[in-house]
């Protein structure tokens, strides 16, 4: 079988690419590079059964062309973190939006499964946890820029069940909620990643808002199971399911966790919202998910401990270098760049 993954070079779509060949598929990765990196794939460039394509999902031509190579087509390729999002509105919507109707298009014309990667961020200001697939989408005003990446994707998934019902296009929907590992970095407000490095590198831990705000975060190997057990079920073709854990944790424990399990004398420091991003800037109190749609199609469950995943992200940093934070004083985030052990 052949793989089709667009954003294949970025965090999640990396370890996916990794699963499909572990299983013996044949893979087309294909990401521009905007948020992706070629570092995530470097094990798998000379691999024969990978083809890497740095393109633009924007060209018509070439999507038409690599999805007719593909058996099945696990469409990643999004704008990410709520900085970026932020910092370049427009951009995020052409993405999610255009490059979703290109390759459901393309796909579309030889029938071919697409899997859709949406966000828990669909669910909006909904303040009724456990968030269920078929709960309200509760959006803020257009006003506030922060709403066009929840609704840049709820529209992607109207697009992608208006293909199946219109176009008999076989498609599946995959809510991700935070999803966390190796390769994750700060660099676009991912808050791990930067609570992990800060603490390393013995400078304070950032919270933003009160810390009281709470997340589950999976274990990116859980999710990617998730995901491929999803595409081997013919009763998930249509469905929208949410995908992560549901081990609940606030931002302000996670950070004692990391400082705990690091075994860090960095202070917490706590940043208001409109200073790390905008004034009257809007963030969820909760966001749980309900697994039991999940369960019930694949009868998986993500399971790994929140302290077995920080393990795994603290091993991860440590095994590729020290990591010096960059401190941008008016946003208060830290972005945790690489620097080779041998150079410190």
């Amino acid at each position: 079988m052949t793989s089709l993954i667009t954003g294949g070079a970025g965090f999640i779509g990396s370890h996916l690419a990794e699963a499909l060949v572990r299983r013996g598929d044949k893979v087309i990765i294909l990401d521009d590079l905007s948020t992706g990196s070629v570092e995530n794939i470097l094990q798998l460039r000379n691999n024969p059964y990978v083809h890497c394509v740095f393109e633009s999902i924007m060209d018509r031509r070439l999507l038409a062309e690599l999805v007719d190579e593909s058996d099945i087509v696990f469409h990643l390729a999004a704008a990410v973190g709520i900085r970026r999002i932020l910092d370049s509105p427009v951009r995020t919507i052409e993405t999610n939006v255009t490059g979703t109707e290109l390759v459901l298009e393309a796909a579309a014309k030889k029938c071919k499964l697409v899997f859709l990667a949406s966000t828990s961020e669909v669910y909006g200001k909904n303040d009724k946890v456990p968030f269920y697939e078929k709960d309200d989408v509760i959006l803020g005003p257009t006003t506030k820029s922060r709403w066009s990446y929840a609704a840049s994707k709820a529209l992607d998934e109207f697009l992608a069940l208006a293909y199946y019902r219109e176009k008999k296009l076989p498609v599946i929907i995959g809510r991700f909620f935070n999803t966390v590992g190796p390769r994750q970095t700060g660099r676009y407000g991912m808050v791990l990643p930067t609570l992990v490095c800060q603490a390393l590198s013995g400078v304070p831990l950032t919270v933003f808002g009160t810390g009281k705000q709470s997340r589950c975060f999976g274990y990116v190997g859980d999710i990617i199971e998730a995901v491929l057990r999803l595409v081997a079920t013919d009763c998930a073709v249509s469905e929208v399911v949410n995908i992560g854990s549901d081990e609940e944790i606030s931002i302000e424990q996670l950070a004692l966790r990391v400082k705990e399990q690091t075994e860090s004398s960095s202070p917490v420091h706590f940043i208001p919202y409109d200073q790390a991003y905008e004034p009257d800037f809007e963030d969820l109190s909760r966001r749980v998910p309900s697994l039991d749609k999940l369960v019930r199609l694949t009868g998986f469950r993500p399971s790994m401990s929140l302290s077995a995943i920080i393990e795994k992200v603290v091993a991860h940093f440590e095994a590729n270098g020290q990591v010096v934070p960059i401190v941008e004083p008016v946003l208060g985030a830290s972005h945790c760049p690489r620097i080779p052990a041998e150079a410190t």
